[in-house]
């Protein structure tokens, strides 16, 4: 079964022109090479938090959103912010507001 779309992404479906941001992230991810990658990290990347806890990001969305942070030099709480704000790099991360988490910066004084 097909999952419906959000209404942001129909909206965005009907544009007809590419921002310069998203003409680069297209680029990036036709570029790098994700699936070497991936094979390579999945090993280390654990599966499940032990003791319970939340479960980790999965590793995709969490290479995804690294590769952003470099591109952009965003700190991990202006990442989080971010990702609420831009639909273009929510797409790029393979993140949906209504059904997956944001990673969450650091919290503290310092944020």
């Amino acid at each position: 079964m097909s999952k419906q779309p959000a209404f942001q992404n129909l909206r965005n479906s009907k544009k007809k022109q590419q921002s310069r941001g998203e003409k680069f992230l297209g680029e990036m991810d036709a570029f790098v090479p994700w699936p070497r990658l991936l094979a390579l990290i999945r090993p280390h990347y654990p599966d499940a938090r032990p003791k319970g806890g939340r479960p980790p990001t999965p590793l995709e969305k969490m290479l995804h959103m690294h590769f952003l942070q470099n591109w952009y030099k965003f700190s991990d709480s202006k990442a989080e912010e971010m990702l609420c704000d831009s639909n273009a790099k929510r797409q790029f991360a393979g993140i949906e507001l209504e059904d997956d988490r944001i990673p969450d910066g650091p919290k503290g004084p310092w944020r």
